[in-house]
């Protein structure tokens, strides 16, 4: 299996970015990797590591998208870019599984959806990350952030694509689905919403529980949660917000509490760090774009090696696991 990462994506490139896929490398047999972007900064930092250099190559691109760039007009003029010349690769070469990248959400999409082939039948990729939930298990979003303006059968393909994903690679054998809307009742929501729940909940393919609200995502109740990439976007920064604010008052509550409050931080700094790193998705991978022949992570911009690492991995098992041909297969059923 041969894997391309955009070694020149995100805030920490390419120094973070190169680590985390030796590291990967180091972790896992079983496939290979190519480096798209500046071959001679690569080749430097490259020689910082001990590696197996049969599965290391390098794609040179001398140019760099950065998020201060328009996306659709920099992956139509940047040909040398990172990001374009590793979708050219990805979708030119059938040797290429798949594509990694840190760099900008915007360009990655614009690039994905121009020069990627879609599955017959996907009407829109989506953006869709697996989130931990209270009680140790995943949730799928799909979307969250691909497609602010979206349309019902999209939602229904999205929650299509999420049971897939939902299955095959996170094993849970009849994933529950629910609609992303501002109240439980079936009755509640949006116009797009309220075309969107029959439609839904009449599909055999799903198994569909209703509609859900936003402090529900990490409930652990569903396994897949399924919205409009407005809306969905919103949910996941939001919960990201509330985390990180949770932990900030608590440190700053540890602080002004005096030597009882820090004695107890001391006894329980173990559980504060479980906490921290069960919330902590980006250590476990990236956003698939679901809905392309090929697999695509989105990682998180701030990726340091770590996330890389878990974002190289987790496109290997996808790619193992066949989910784009599965889904596929789902939609012809």
């Amino acid at each position: 299996m041969k894997i391309i990462v955009d070694a020149f994506g995100g805030d920490n490139a390419p120094a973070q970015i190169i680590k985390g896929a030796i590291d990967a490398l180091d972790s896992e047999q079983g496939f290979s990797l190519t480096l798209v972007g500046k071959q001679d900064v690569i080749e430097r930092e490259l020689l910082q590591y001990k590696y197996d250099p049969q599965r290391v190559s390098i794609h040179h691109a001398p140019d760099v998208i950065t998020n201060d760039d328009s996306p659709a007009e920099a992956v139509r003029t940047m040909k040398d870019s990172s990001i374009v010349q590793g979708f050219r690769l990805l979708n030119s070469d059938p040797d290429y599984s798949a594509f990694v990248s840190a760099g900008s959400t915007g360009a990655v999409l614009s690039a994905a959806v121009i020069l990627v082939k879609r599955i017959k039948g996907i009407n829109r990729p989506a953006l869709a990350p697996v989130l931990p939930t209270v009680n140790n298990s995943q949730v799928v979003l799909v979307d969250c952030g691909a497609n602010p303006d979206s349309k019902a059968n999209n939602l229904v393909q999205f929650a299509l694509m999420g049971s897939v994903y939902s299955k095959e690679v996170l094993g849970i054998p009849n994933p529950k689905v629910g609609l992303l809307s501002n109240g439980a009742e079936d009755s509640k929501g949006n116009e797009l919403n309220k075309e969107a729940f029959p439609l839904l909940k009449e599909d055999e393919r799903l198994n569909f529980v209703g509609n859900i609200e936003a402090r529900d995502i990490l409930s652990g109740k569903i396994d897949v949660v399924a919205a409009d990439g407005f809306g969905g976007n919103i949910a996941l920064k939001a919960s990201e917000g509330a985390a990180l604010a949770f932990l900030e008052i608590l440190k700053k509550g540890i602080l002004a509490g005096g030597l009882r409050a820090k004695l107890g931080y001391l006894l329980l700094k173990p559980v504060f760090k479980m906490v921290k790193n069960t919330m902590d998705y980006n250590d476990k991978g990236g956003a698939v774009l679901l809905g392309l022949q090929k697999i695509v992570v989105k990682s998180h911009g701030s990726s340091k090696a770590k996330s890389i690492t878990a974002s190289i991995l987790q496109a290997k098992n996808l790619v193992e696991a066949g989910v784009a041909q599965k889904i596929e297969k789902a939609l012809m059923i």
